[in-house]
């Protein structure tokens, strides 16, 4: 049985489609998330073992319950299979909306994938969502993050309310819809 989130829209983009999380992608997740690559995004002390991956995935698909929106898993138009993730996110103890993103294998960095996705779910929240603005939470150690940031035009933000939690992180905000036009 197949079981999907109705309505979820999807985005596609030159290269790209982006879709609501589903059961299917829970295997590529997993196999990220009990990873090293998972390291920048899960919490303080979290172990990296398949019962917390699947708590984290049901924690992906129920934003979108508990928001009416999420993060679009990656794909491309001639695969189904899922990349990674970027889009809007927004737990609730998260101080601002933040878009957010990870490639979920060393294959796929460095391909721009990341950047196209980021850059069109952005668009998504300011244009559906109705954002005004949007901040992306980096650790700041993860250089290739703050790189992403900066080439989508995100700009480190010293007096935006800081992260919640142990983990310490640096608040990039992205421009304004306006600033973008």
């Amino acid at each position: 049985m197949t079981v999907v989130l109705c309505p979820t829209p999807v985005i596609e983009t030159e290269n790209l489609v982006l879709r609501a999380p589903a059961a299917r992608d829970f295997e590529p997740w997993r196999d990220f998330f009990v990873s090293e690559r998972s390291k920048w995004i899960r919490a303080q002390g979290t172990e990296p073992d398949e019962v917390t991956a699947w708590r984290g995935w049901a924690g992906v698909i129920g934003h979108w319950v508990m928001r009416g929106w999420g993060s679009f898993v990656i794909t491309t138009p001639d695969s189904d299979r899922a990349l990674g993730m970027t889009g809007p996110w927004a737990p609730l103890n998260w101080p601002e909306f933040e878009i957010g993103w990870t490639i979920w294998s060393a294959e796929n960095e460095g391909r721009g994938i990341v950047a196209e996705a980021a850059r069109a779910a952005r668009e998504h929240a300011y244009r559906v969502l109705g954002w005004r603005t949007a901040v992306s939470y980096i650790a700041p150690d993860n250089t290739r993050s703050i790189r992403l940031a900066e080439r989508l035009g995100a700009r480190l933000d010293p007096r935006a309310p800081a992260f919640p939690g142990e983990k310490e992180a640096l608040v990039y905000r992205h421009p304004t819809p306006e600033e973008l036009a």
